[in-house]
């Protein structure tokens, strides 16, 4: 049985995760920026990897996991109504990390150095300080 419109706002707002508020927004995003880009350190040179550089080094199945988690970035920043070259940077950053990303030993390198998410985390994060400035976080 399909829901209406109304009900489905109203189980939103009972889990602030699938809100679309832009702080809530910006609290997943930068969730999936930490996962992707640097939840774990590589021992001895201390460098910040995260599941985009490790899941990478499975050929293909790899490439495509991490592409359609940047895909969802760019969904997010899609429900935040960022404009259309906004979105096609974001896109174009995500491309360029899977295709390259996709080369055997190379890309595994270069996911380590390029990280998309890391960049599109940036672009929204200027969207939601000029347009949504409610939802600044004082880095610390």
């Amino acid at each position: 049985m399909p829901i209406s419109q109304d009900q489905f706002k109203q189980i939103a707002e009972q889990f602030p995760v699938l809100s679309k508020e832009p702080a809530m927004v910006r609290q997943r995003v930068e969730a999936m920026e930490t996962l992707l880009e640097r939840s774990f350190r590589i021992p001895g040179v201390n460098l910040p990897v995260g599941l985009d550089s490790i899941i990478g080094l499975i050929p293909v199945v790899g490439d495509i996991v991490t592409a359609a988690m940047g895909a969802y970035v760019i969904w997010e920043a899609r429900n935040l109504g960022m404009s259309k070259w906004q979105l096609m940077r974001m896109a174009a950053n995500v491309g360029v990390d899977t295709l390259l990303g996709a080369v055997p030993l190379v890309g595994d390198a270069f996911d380590m150095i390029w990280r998309s998410n890391s960049k599109n985390l940036r672009i929204i994060k200027r969207h939601l300080d000029k347009h949504h400035p409610s939802t600044r976080v004082i880095d610390g």
